[in-house]
């Protein structure tokens, strides 16, 4: 079993075969991204699933031309605000009383407007003082174990979505290990893709005997073409703003520009470059915050760099932007088709909890590969403490830390009280380690080496 090289210039594999790769991507933003607005309906405010998906593939496009086209990740619906969506949506008091859930849903959009002006604040500091030195506060002993968290936290979505028929999700593993371990050339690059695809005809013939694993209603409702929510009704769907709601949405951008941070970590150590650095965080996270009070403006949610797209790369190990680009296209082409979307969100739950279970433990062996590469030296007791702490706060507060601002109540996730802890224990705690005197070069490359700093 010869070691598959990674492709850094898709061109090489043909426009065919990058136009498939483009689709794996799409498969795999495809199901989180959608699932963003169905949740927020569920909370009673009518999140646009086509608005969602048009802000996706721009948002992405936005976020390439920033960082130089050089970042292969896709900006897809962030989860982090979902908290945010039901708070404003309970909200009863003073002029939200009486309010619509499409108004709310604008004033939602505003709060998110905000939020994503935050990155802009970040960004700047990393210009001002320079990525070095505010990197010395994210060493691989913070990063390493945020990134595992990032997949140990999807974890529990792909074993619920796996359990509504664990004989197609078990199906969709199947295909992916045994595409990824001894297909050879295309299907050991596309093996997301051929896990779809597979489990997916399988279940349309359990289908044909009765099985119902797939409903084709929404399918035959929709219509082939629709213009999004914002061209047709442009004024349901500006983002209004109140304070009460920005207080909602603003701090929920701590948590979201730690997970930025903790994904561009993620891509750069799956794709041996050093994004962190070049094209530099303060561009990273502009394009980030643009993008998302971008989506939000017009009435879409928050965008945020997708693991799930990094687990492709992992997977696949073609790292050209440009196939994450052509992902975005089809976003945006798909955001005009309400038909084509009805049909891909057909797929049953159980084949992306299969495909998830995979994606997810990539994501967090990504972040145990940061911390093995970069030596960090855990027979040290503030090494010990810092990842014992952060790891019990991403696990442990499952409902995040709730506390009232004014008359609003704002959430912060474990996530992002992880990696405050985490910054906060490795600022205070004395022994740092140099970890530029322990670099590991792996294939003549610094494997994302984030310890430089």
């Amino acid at each position: 079993m010869s070691k598959q090289e990674p492709i850094r210039d898709a061109k090489s594999l043909g426009t065919s075969k990058m136009m498939i790769l483009g689709l794996q991507h799409l498969f795999a933003m495809f199901g989180a991204t959608v699932l963003v607005p169905l949740l927020v309906n569920s909370y009673g405010l009518p999140l646009s699933m086509q608005t969602t998906l048009l802000m996706a593939g721009l948002g992405t496009l936005l976020f390439h031309l920033i960082t130089k086209l050089r970042v292969p990740a896709f900006l897809g619906s962030s989860f982090a605000f979902l908290g945010g969506y039901a708070a404003v949506a309970a909200l009863s008091t003073g002029k939200f009383a009486t309010m619509g859930a499409a108004e709310k849903l604008q004033y939602a959009g505003g709060g998110i407007v905000i939020a994503g002006l935050l990155y802009l604040v970040l960004a700047l500091v990393f210009h001002f003082f320079g990525v070095k030195k505010v990197m010395r506060f994210l060493p691989p002993i913070v990063t390493g174990p945020i990134i595992i968290l990032i997949g140990l936290n999807l974890a529990p979505s792909a074993v619920a979505n796996a359990s509504n028929c664990w004989p197609l999700a078990l199906l969709a593993i199947a295909v992916i290990v045994y595409c990824n371990i001894w297909g050879k050339g295309m299907i050991k690059i596309i093996p997301i893709l051929l896990g779809v695809v597979v489990s997916y005809v399988v279940a349309l013939i359990a289908n044909a005997f009765g099985a119902n694993l797939i409903d084709f209603t929404a399918v035959r409702e929709a219509k082939w073409f629709g213009l999004p929510q914002f061209i047709t009704n442009p004024g349901a769907s500006i983002a209004k703003f109140d304070l009460t709601a920005i207080l909602v949405m603003a701090p929920i951008a701590i948590a979201s520009m730690m997970e930025h941070i903790g994904d561009i970590s993620a891509i750069s150590a799956t794709t041996g470059e050093n994004f962190v650095e070049n094209p530099g965080l303060q561009r990273t996270l502009l394009g980030d915050g643009l993008a998302t009070s971008f989506s939000a403006f017009f009435g879409g949610p928050a965008n945020t760099t997708y693991g799930e797209n990094t687990g492709v790369l992992v997977l696949s190990k073609v790292y050209d932007p440009k196939v994450i680009r052509l992902a975005a296209l089809y976003s945006i082409v798909l955001s005009f088709c309400p038909k084509f979307s009805a049909l891909i969100n057909s797929l049953p739950v159980s084949i992306v909890g299969g495909i998830s279970f995979i994606l997810y433990g990539m994501i967090s062996a990504i972040g145990v590969r940061n911390v093995v590469e970069n030596k960090v030296d855990f027979t040290q007791s503030r090494n010990l403490i810092i990842g014992a702490v952060i790891l019990v706060c991403g696990l442990g507060f499952t409902n995040g830390i709730t506390f009232t601002i004014g008359s609003a109540s704002v959430t912060l996730t474990s996530l992002a009280i992880a990696a405050l802890a985490g910054v906060i224990l490795n600022a205070i705690l004395p022994g740092k380690e140099d970890y530029s005197l322990k670099k590991d070069v792996h294939n003549g490359r610094s494997s994302g080496d984030l310890g430089t700093y």
